[in-house]
């Protein structure tokens, strides 16, 4: 970089550069440079390491006049650069739809995030032999004043475009685990499963957070299930594969989510230190009536079987998947047939009063529900 040049680590894998007088033609040159040199493999250690980056340009004033403005457009051509595979990208208006609303948006997500204006919801996952709860996945919900409650899929993408991943990430993560000792120390010791994004396993201190996170709440690593897309795990695969084994060495169980969706590899599967796939809902929910799907549910769980891992079917609606995936010998079911995602406290009533809950086998206290502030 020139003298005048400023280059900044805004934190974790993330850098800011600021090229003084630069219009966006010779700003391009200079990524396709910080590209070249980033292709060369170097050592620390003597191990030999391989970085890649996705870079994001934008021009003051033709992209903002702000800071706050001129960082958010920044992090959207990164994200574009980052989905197309490209090395680089320029911000343009058409990567930003609804930029007003979404400046908006994001900046209501980032003061509810600090006032901890999110739910946490969890769905039971029970066993297809015992008829028994197991585990439950933690699903984040948006508390909107105006808007209602937002599912994930509206906001997350939000939050990863903005930079706001890593601050949701730890009010989620906390209020999870908070809750998870709560139960725990009442008796009710089942396991908790969280989602994660492709922008948390590229962040190499979060097996470090989780640590904190865990021992604050007492809650046992084994008692944490990571849930993770396939499409996550083929993205910058030898990041991903670092962050994901640091967290099966602490005792997190791996699972892998939406199983069939995204590009399977199998020779890249069976070295992953997971114990569990998820096989979609869309293949499940059609098993019935489509004996290509039917083949599919078949063939996953019996790979699943075969790779020693446990086989979980999600959107399970009807008495006749559920008895379908029984004689298919799949492990646990996933869906509305067994309960809706709830809140802490309808789940605990839940686990006395449902037939799929804990039939006695974990004793009750006072159980109050929690939220991480």
């Amino acid at each position: 970089m020139r003298e005048s040049d400023t280059v900044a680590r805004l934190g974790g894998d993330e850098f800011a550069l600021i090229l003084a007088g630069c219009d966006a033609e010779s700003a391009k040159l200079t990524a396709a440079k910080l590209q070249k040199a980033l292709e060369e493999p170097f050592v620390v250690e003597g191990q030999t390491l391989n970085v890649s980056g996705s870079i994001g340009i934008v021009a003051y004033p033709d992209h903002g006049n702000d800071v706050d403005t001129l960082m958010r457009r920044a992090d959207v051509a990164m994200y574009t650069a980052k989905r197309e595979g490209e090395g680089y990208s320029l911000y343009a208006a058409e990567q930003d739809q609804h930029s007003a609303t979404r400046l908006t948006l994001t900046s209501q997500l980032r003061n509810s995030i600090e006032t901890g204006e999110l739910l946490m919801y969890y769905q039971p996952k029970i066993s297809l032999s015992s008829c028994q709860l197991v585990d439950v996945e933690a699903l984040v919900r948006w508390q909107h004043r105006e808007r209602g409650i937002i599912a994930p899929d509206h906001f997350i993408p939000l939050a990863e475009q903005s930079g706001l991943i890593k601050p949701l990430t730890r009010w989620v993560l906390g209020a999870v685990l908070s809750q998870a000792g709560v139960w725990r120390a009442g008796g009710l010791e089942f396991g908790v499963a969280v989602n994660l994004s492709m922008r948390n396993l590229h962040d190499p201190q979060l097996p470090d957070l989780l640590a904190e996170l865990l021992e604050n709440a007492n809650v046992p690593a084994s008692a944490l299930r990571a849930e993770i897309t396939e499409t996550v795990l083929m993205t910058n695969a030898g990041r991903t594969m670092d962050v994901i084994t640091r967290l099966s060495a602490m005792g997190i169980h791996l699972s892998i989510d939406d199983f069939g969706t995204g590009y399977s590899s199998l020779a890249y599967l069976k070295r992953l230190p997971v114990q569990e796939i998820k096989i979609d809902k869309s293949f499940v929910s059609d098993m019935a009536t489509n004996e290509n799907d039917a083949v599919i549910v078949r063939s996953t769980i019996d790979l699943g079987h075969n790779l020693g891992l446990k086989v979980v079917a999600e959107g399970v609606e009807t008495q006749e998947a559920w008895d379908r995936l029984v004689d298919l010998g799949c492990d646990m079911a996933q869906g509305y047939f067994m309960a809706l995602p709830m809140p802490a406290s309808k789940l605990e009533s839940w686990i006395e009063e449902s037939r799929w809950g804990l039939n006695g086998n974990g004793r009750r206290q006072d159980l109050p529900s929690v939220m991480a502030n």
